[in-house]
């Protein structure tokens, strides 16, 4: 057997292709496998498949797996053919997708590569620029959502992520029960939310059919739920919640360090859980938690505030969690002081978790893949680039990779 009829039989090609010349450059590190068709031949028109004549042929070359080290081309003349009802159209070749530069089964091999490394370094590695690999990146993604099915639906969650330092957000919004992103959007306004029910649209869900929303307090957050998922009833986060509960904690301690100096370098004996602290941090919490300390006291109310969500019944919820308002407001301590009046301004939402018994965890979980992702990218330089990585890390998108 030939060369030639080797590769052919290598690519997978049937007639009327066929490799007809291979060029080795060794200094070059490259092969070169040149595609033909026989002269005369006839071939599909790509709008309606019937046979028609070549019209003129278009040169064009692909990126193909490596042959052993060596970079492996693909060079063809592209044919264009003579449709009688279509006109003049060209061809799509087998090895290919339209206007990529590189093969199907090098696109499944980046891709592969890409759900594991940063584009960039698998850029480094083929030797490729890394925009063009961002390009088979955001192919891929979309072709894979534009098959997602949200009819089903009912159950969300929605939080902001950074993308950069400063103020540049990514808005997420995830199906809780499947556990997977549904829709990702710069910003994170009220027309965050407007996009993401479009989105919900186009792939066959229904604003109007969302019963639940799990969010922090942003009130931009609120109003487009309110005008977007208009059926939809809104638990506020309480890992949020305990998070306000905590800056609350250490703004206490910072004020008081000035008069008691042994609270320097405590900030996290406060914040972290008993089971998280280290045998030293102990120690210190031990010889500090009982003394008469306004940080003590807010410290109390924090573990106090956390054993109320192990509650399930909603009365019982409630009651504690206006006791536990009440005292906040009676501790005259400011932070703590204005915690309580943000709880009390969203008693429904916050009460709602006794029902719904939903939280962003999950939210906070993919935010942390994602920026574990950024930080071992070095950043994204685009938010279009973010979110198609965001998608392909969280969404559960079938691929349909070429094998």
């Amino acid at each position: 057997m030939d060369e030639d009829k080797l590769f052919t039989l290598a690519l997978g090609l049937v007639p009327p292709w066929m490799v007809d010349d291979v060029t080795f450059k060794l200094e070059e590190k490259r092969l070169e496998l040149h595609i033909n068709f026989p002269k005369g031949s006839r071939l599909a028109c790509p709008v309606c498949g019937q046979e028609c004549p070549v019209h003129d042929t278009v040169e064009q070359k692909w990126r193909h797996m490596d042959f052993f080290q060596h970079e492996t081309y693909l060079h063809a003349r592209v044919p264009r053919v003579k449709c009688l009802e279509h006109g003049v159209r060209k061809v799509e070749v087998p090895w290919a997708r339209p206007g990529s530069h590189f093969t199907l089964l090098f696109e499944g091999l980046l891709m592969t590569l890409i759900k594991h490394m940063p584009v960039k370094t698998v850029a480094d590695l083929v030797g490729e620029h890394d925009t063009r690999l961002w390009r088979v990146v955001e192919h891929y993604v979309n072709e894979a959502r534009a098959s997602v099915d949200m009819s089903t639906v009912r159950n969300v969650g929605l939080d902001e992520t950074s993308n950069r330092r400063g103020h540049d957000y990514i808005t997420l919004f995830v199906d809780l029960e499947a556990q997977r992103l549904l829709f990702a959007t710069p910003g994170k306004d009220a027309k965050t939310v407007e996009a993401f029910a479009a989105d919900l649209v186009a792939h066959g869900g229904d604003p109007k059919a969302i019963e639940e929303v799990s969010m922090d307090l942003s009130p931009a957050f609120q109003k487009g739920a309110a005008e977007h998922l208009p059926k939809a009833q809104i638990t506020f986060d309480r890992f949020h919640l305990t998070a306000l509960v905590n800056v609350a904690v250490d703004a206490v301690r910072r004020a008081e360090v000035h008069e008691q100096p042994d609270l320097k370098k405590t900030r996290w004996i406060w914040l972290k859980n008993a089971s998280n602290l280290k045998p030293k941090q102990q120690k210190q919490l031990d010889a500090l938690k009982d003394r008469n300390l306004k940080t003590a006291f807010a410290y109390q109310l924090r573990l106090t505030f956390q054993e109320i969500f192990t509650l399930t019944d909603r009365h019982q919820g409630a009651t504690l969690l206006k006791g536990w308002i009440d005292l906040a407001k009676e501790s005259a301590l400011p932070p703590l002081v204005k915690v309580a009046y943000t709880m009390q301004n969203h008693w429904d939402g916050i009460l709602r978790w006794f029902e719904s018994h939903l939280s962003n965890g999950t939210l906070e979980g993919f935010n942390s893949l994602l920026q574990s992702a950024k930080s071992r990218a070095r950043g994204y330089r685009t938010h279009k680039n973010f979110i198609n990585m965001a998608y392909l890390v969280l969404g559960k998108l079938d691929l349909k990779l070429p094998t």
